[in-house]
């Protein structure tokens, strides 16, 4: 069950880091539309559309990402006083009543949004450059099925923590950057405290 859970763990993180550079082709577009519109007064007939396209698609196929990080926002004012088996019963139990059926539902209304979007070729109305996004509807279908998997793993995370009383570890690849600043100033309050302490013993 542990291998389950790094192999999905893998594949999701493998797309997430890739769709993250997404974020460089949406600031150099956002970039070229600032300097063509108040530069060069030629604004794009594209950029809009561009920007929340790409900025839909990082969002929507960064889902499973996170889901694996356990970064997903919590109310968890009760869940972080219960033991850990507690919380993987209920976790266990929320993730068959709302998270699949919600999952299965995105996956089957986005299919039907993408097969309508790709049998005429759906371009953009909000432009007169006519940006096509059937492609993008595809990616609803997409989000959906890499968050299925993830949830796969997260049962099977559910399962061994009510086995051991102890959740298996979340890949760790990024970091908060207060929680770096933290840690990083820990051991320089350590050795303040132990200058401190040799002066007072001196």
């Amino acid at each position: 069950m542990i291998n389950v859970i790094r192999f999905i763990d893998s594949v999701t993180s493998w797309f997430g880091r890739a769709f993250a550079w997404l974020i460089l082709f949406m600031a150099f577009g956002m970039g070229y539309e600032v300097v063509s519109r108040y530069l060069f007064n030629a604004p794009t007939a594209w950029a809009y559309d561009t920007s929340y396209m790409l900025y839909g698609t990082l969002f929507m196929m960064g889902g499973a990402y996170t889901l694996a990080r356990n970064a997903h926002v919590r109310g968890d004012f009760l869940y972080r006083l219960w033991r850990p088996r507690t919380q993987a019963m209920v976790e266990l139990v929320l993730y068959f009543i709302f998270f699949f059926p919600g999952i299965l539902a995105l996956i089957f209304a986005g299919w039907k949004y993408a097969e309508r979007s790709w049998r005429y070729l759906e371009v953009s109305v909000f432009s007169p450059a006519g940006v096509p996004i059937f492609h993008f509807k595809t990616i609803i279908v997409a989000a959906g099925v890499l968050l299925f998997i993830q949830g796969i793993a997260q049962v099977c995370r559910c399962i061994v923590c009510i086995r051991t009383n102890e959740w298996p570890p979340n890949v760790e690849d990024v970091e908060e950057l207060e929680d770096q600043l933290k840690r990083e100033a820990v051991p320089v309050e350590s050795a303040t405290d132990t200058t401190a302490q040799g002066r007072d013993d001196t």
